[in-house]
């Protein structure tokens, strides 16, 4: 897997000044372009796009302190329609506009080539299981909420706090399969899961009931789930796992994520200060 990995990292190299798509670097990477963005998210702490745009603006940077080229000619092929275009995204990577620096000779910022070898990790075993499961409904109340990759997030914590008792009461009654009880699941993701992207947040419950006229249902068409246990402070361990499943688990087994939510199921202690989770992935095996 690493290995395609790279072959798709040194496509985009080859193509910094042409356009590049998605699912040619899936292709080479022998993974769909939706679990091939996900598991470079995941590596790479930064979305597949802004990766591209990154490397783009690095190249385009020398090449404007070399000053063979006029910035046009340079903004043109690095893919941008016009000179404003181009400076503006210059100046959000270097901190300086491509004028300035070629005038001054001003220190850019350079984003290195990526490239993902294996490292020896994975010391301690992973807790997993794949569950087949029927269409289902989740069924609760839904907001969109901005995502947030450490910490708490306050959207959500502000939502939850708002719904009430007798609210999550009637949401838990309608719970009739695993994973049981209310769980939170988000869905809707922006494809490149950045920072302060917004998604749906359904605080509910996983049912083949129909949902009441008060409340917010998901259908969830049958498929496989890999579920996936651990116990540690709150939330720093559950946000650490969805991490481990992305950089550990998926490299490391024959399966790849596929269009759905991610469903949670936390149960905190007393003080709030440790969980117990399940983390519900929906995956499909990884073509021979």
């Amino acid at each position: 897997m690493l290995e395609r990995l790279n072959q798709a990292m040194e496509h985009i190299e080859c193509r910094l000044d042409r356009r590049i798509e998605g699912a040619d670097l899936a292709r080479i990477a022998l993974t769909s372009e939706y679990h091939l963005r996900r598991l470079f998210s995941a590596l790479a702490g930064m979305p597949l796009s802004e990766y591209v745009r990154r490397r783009r603006l690095t190249v385009a940077g020398a090449e404007v302190l070399a000053g063979d080229r006029t910035l046009s000619e340079i903004g043109v092929r690095y893919g941008y329609t016009s000179g404003e275009a181009f400076a503006r995204a210059f100046r959000a990577v270097h901190g300086v506009g491509p004028g300035e620096a070629r005038r001054s000779g001003a220190p850019l910022q350079s984003q290195p080539r990526l490239s993902f070898r294996l490292t020896v990790e994975g010391s301690s075993s992973m807790r997993y299981r794949i569950v087949q499961k029927d269409e289902f409904r989740v069924v609760g109340r839904k907001a969109r909420v901005p995502l947030v990759h450490l910490g708490v997030n306050p959207a959500i914590a502000e939502f939850v706090r708002g719904l009430g008792q007798e609210t999550l009461q009637r949401i838990q009654s309608l719970s009739d399969q695993e994973p049981q009880g209310i769980v939170a699941v988000t869905d809707n993701l922006d494809p490149s899961r950045a920072e302060g992207t917004d998604l749906d947040y359904y605080h509910g419950v996983v049912t083949r009931a129909a949902a009441p006229q008060d409340m917010d249902a998901l259908t969830v068409p049958a498929g496989s789930w890999a579920v996936f246990g651990n116990s540690g402070p709150f939330p720093e361990a559950l946000q650490y796992l969805w991490r481990d499943v992305f950089t550990q688990w998926f490299p490391s087994n024959p399966y790849q994520s596929r269009p759905g939510p991610e469903i949670l199921r936390t149960r905190l202690s007393p003080d709030a200060t440790r969980a117990d989770a399940e983390l519900w992935i929906p995956v499909e095996r990884t073509p021979a």
